[in-house]
Parts: C-alpha cells; sequence; structure tokens
C-alpha cells in the first residue's frame, strides 16, 4: 500500500515505522527538518520537508497516487486541510487526527466525508474510555473488548501466588478442559513469548489472554487476582485525557483534580460539576499528602511530563494507593515503568496507530490494539470466502512464527481457540502478532 503520512512529531515517526515494518511504501512530510532526518535514519522511507497544507507539497508527496492519507499533526485544523487538499488531489482515503469530539458526533459524519475527511481519530477520548474501563475491572493491568465484549483481552501481572505460576499451559490445561481463556502471550524480562503448550508461567510474566465473559472470573482466580471497588480518585493534569475521563467519571466517583496552572484549574471549575479542582504541583510530595494522596483508590498521572507521571504513580503506590495509571508519551520508558510497579500505561502513540493500523491491511480488520509495552498487536478479522483459514480446523492450519489465533465470535457465540475447531465464512477471528508476522497473518484471511 503507498501511504502518506503529514506529521509534527513522534505520533508520525512512530506510523512511519511501524507501517514501514510491514512492508508499505511510506513518505513522511514534516515540516521540521531534524524530525525527518531521525525517521530517515532508522526507517525505509521517503521524508519530505514542507507544509503538509501546501499544495505542492502534497504533489511532491505524489498524494495523488497514495492508498491513504494521514494527518497526525499537533494541530486538528491542520490535519483537516491536509485531508480535504489531499482527497482532492487524488488520495484514496484519508484519516484525521482531532480533538475536538464534537466533529465525532453520527450527525455530522456525511458533511466530514463529503468534505473529503473519510475517518477521524481522537486519541484523548480513545485514552479516556480506556481508563474508564480500567477502573471498572480493577484487577486487569490492561483490557480491550472485541465484538462488542463477546472476547475480551486482559493483560495481568502473575503474584507469585498464582495457581498458574510454576505450571506449564498443558498442565493447567489438564486440571482445567474446559476454560473459556486461552494464553495468547506472555511478556517476561522484556521479551515477549508465544506461548506453547510445554510453555511455562512464572512470577512477575504479564500475561495476556484471550477470555470470554463468562471465563474473566476463573481467569482472575488462576492468575491470582482479587478485584477490589474504586471510588476515591485523583487525576493529576488538566489536560484533554483528564478532563475526558473526570466527565466520565464525575457523577460516579469523588474525585479530586489537581492542574498546576491556575488559569486551566479556573477553567476546569466551569467545565465539571462534581468535582473537587486543586491548583497545585503534583511534584511536591507534601502537596500531595495535605490533599489526601493516602485516602484514594486510584491516581491517575495525566500531565505532559512522563517523568512526572511515573514518579507520582511510584510515590502514590508507596503510600498505599491499589490502582495507578501513568500516560507516558515516551515508549522507551513503557517497559520501565511497568517493570518497576505501575498498574497501567497510556500511551497516544499507540491508541492512534492502534486505530489506523485496521485500514492499511487487505484482509477486513474490523478492531486493532497496538499493546503497551510490547511490539506487537490484537488484532480482529473476517475470514473471507475460500480464504485459507476456512479450509481446515485449526491444528492443521500453518499459522505464521509470532502469531497465535486466540478466540472466535460467530453470531452471537464466541469461542475460545482449540485444534478442532474450525473457522468459517464471516466468522471474526482474534489474533495476536507480532510485527513480523502481521503481512503473512493478513494473507491467512483473504481469498
Amino acid at each position: 500500500m503507498d501511504i502518506v503520512i503529514a506529521g509534527d512529531g513522534e505520533v508520525g515517526s512512530h506510523l512511519a515505522k511501524l507501517l514501514a515494518d510491514e512492508n508499505h511504501n511510506i513518505t513522511v512530510v514534516d515540516p521540521h527538518t531534524k524530525m525527518l532526518e531521525m525517521i530517515g535514519a532508522h526507517t525505509d522511507v521517503l521524508t519530505i520537508v514542507g507544509d503538509s497544507t501546501s499544495i505542492e507539497v502534497l504533489r511532491e508527496a505524489k498524494v495523488n497516487k497514495a492508498d491513504l492519507l494521514i494527518a497526525v499533526l499537533h494541530d486538528e485544523k491542520i490535519n483537516l486541510m491536509t485531508c480535504i487538499f489531499g482527497k482532492k488531489l487524488g488520495a484514496k482515503k484519508t484519516i484525521a487526527r482531532i480533538t475536538n469530539t464534537e466533529f465525532l458526533k453520527l450527525e455530522h459524519e456525511s458533511l466530514f466525508k463529503s468534505l473529503g475527511i473519510d475517518q477521524m481519530v481522537c486519541p484523548e477520548r480513545i485514552a479516556a474510555n480506556e481508563i474508564v474501563d480500567l477502573l471498572k475491572q480493577t484487577a486487569a493491568t490492561e483490557i480491550f473488548g472485541f465484538s462488542e465484549g463477546k472476547l475480551q483481552l486482559f493483560l495481568i501481572r502473575l503474584e507469585k501466588f498464582a495457581w498458574v505460576v510454576n505450571k506449564t499451559l498443558n498442565q493447567v490445561a489438564q486440571e482445567f478442559p474446559l476454560l473459556n481463556f486461552r494464553a495468547v502471550s506472555i511478556h517476561r524480562n522484556g521479551k515477549t513469548i508465544i506461548p506453547k503448550g510445554e510453555t511455562y508461567f512464572r512470577e512477575n510474566d504479564l500475561a495476556y489472554v484471550i477470555t470470554k465473559p463468562e471465563g474473566i472470573d476463573m481467569l482472575l482466580q488462576l492468575g491470582g487476582k482479587q478485584p477490589f471497588k474504586i471510588k476515591n480518585i485523583m487525576i493529576i493534569g488538566g489536560g484533554r485525557i483528564g478532563k475526558k475521563t473526570a466527565h466520565r467519571l464525575q457523577h460516579d466517583m469523588h474525585i479530586k483534580f489537581m492542574e498546576k496552572d491556575a488559569v486551566r484549574a479556573e477553567q476546569l471549575t466551569s467545565d465539571l460539576d462534581n468535582v473537587l479542582i486543586i491548583n497545585g504541583d503534583a511534584r511536591d510530595i507534601n502537596h500531595l499528602e495535605d490533599e489526601g494522596i493516602r485516602d484514594m483508590d486510584a491516581l491517575i498521572a495525566l500531565t505532559n511530563s512522563s517523568e512526572t507521571n511515573i514518579l507520582t504513580c511510584l510515590h502514590a503506590r508507596k503510600l498505599g494507593v491499589k490502582r495507578t495509571i501513568a500516560l507516558v508519551e515516551n515508549i522507551e520508558y513503557i517497559d520501565l515503568a511497568q517493570n518497576i510497579g505501575i498498574d497501567t500505561i497510556i500511551n497516544k502513540k499507540l491508541i492512534t496507530a492502534s486505530y489506523i493500523n485496521r485500514h492499511t491491511m487487505a484482509a477486513n480488520v474490523t478492531n486493532v490494539k497496538c499493546l503497551s509495552g510490547i511490539n506487537a498487536d490484537a488484532i480482529e478479522l473476517i475470514a473471507m470466502k475460500n480464504s485459507y483459514v476456512t479450509k481446515k480446523p485449526i491444528k492443521k492450519l500453518k499459522i505464521p512464527e509470532g502469531a497465535i489465533i486466540g478466540g472466535i465470535v460467530r453470531g452471537d457465540e464466541s469461542y475460545i481457540a482449540v485444534g478442532d475447531l474450525q473457522i468459517k465464512e464471516n466468522d471474526k477471528v482474534v489474533v495476536f502478532s507480532m510485527p513480523f508476522a502481521l503481512h503473512k497473518v493478513n494473507q491467512l484471511f483473504i481469498n
């Protein structure tokens, strides 16, 4: 696929690397020479310095031949204009990153399509939704639903007292032959393992598991996890994610919202009805304690500084806060943050990539989740008529190295992938895949 990416920072560069690794032809337009030099040094892409709203720059990028134009600059107005111009110049499909959720209302969809904007992604809204879901299911580190929750991806950290620790997948299956979940990946000591029957679970493993709704309780029991109620939360950082999260939760939980900028704190008091707004700096430990951090069930750190968010969460854990969630924009910090005890990492680059990646595959992809902390994806694909995966039972399929089938949704029913199960046309299939295997996975589902 020929893809043009318009960006002005790390989201664009991350997408360029991700998509180039999947064998697409990538052209990156960015106004910053140094950013493009960095991208070009590490990725095989064509780079163009310039303004993506310039018709001449778009023509130089050959947007008329683009299968997909992605605009992910910080300024949503530039993204919208880039997509409008790009579509008129011949781009087959356009995606714009936005911040104003008003644009996503169903009644505005036809307006934006008529302008030439096919899809819009708001990472801040998706991040807020993920935070809300995590506060409802407190035993998991990460959650993602497929087919309206008929299958769910859970990430849980295995404590030393978990029943599955020091047991193989085969041993677990022998003891519990009718389990409604399946482990699809284990992250251990910075490495990702696609588990086989003889693979052992170890203490502190991060286990990614596909589960049916009725399998959640047993999954948490075997993983040594105990859900708990969250009522009191503190949000640090008054940006868009924090504001959207507070807005969603303000009538269900007691929220304290700390923002160091006085003007923004004043604005938050007007925007949020049932939230205590505190003008203060989370880096001041005494101030945090004065505001009752010890009484919180959860702390959500969403400032513009990854370091501040990580350190604030670590201090909160030390003071007994049960659940910590940190916005970490530096991808290199994610593995470190998870290993030192922060429960959940939110990253806008990965959120944006999850949304966009589904539009770059030939197979009919209904959902993609780019996973935090590991370089892998969980994908939901629809099996096309006469595609390879429909021709044999799962145990006889040649699944690419680095990929594993987790589960299947067929109509209103969901199934965990076991050897004798055979995929049928129009089944929705959840696959866990490393980046190097994605292209081969894609081929399995097309005719």
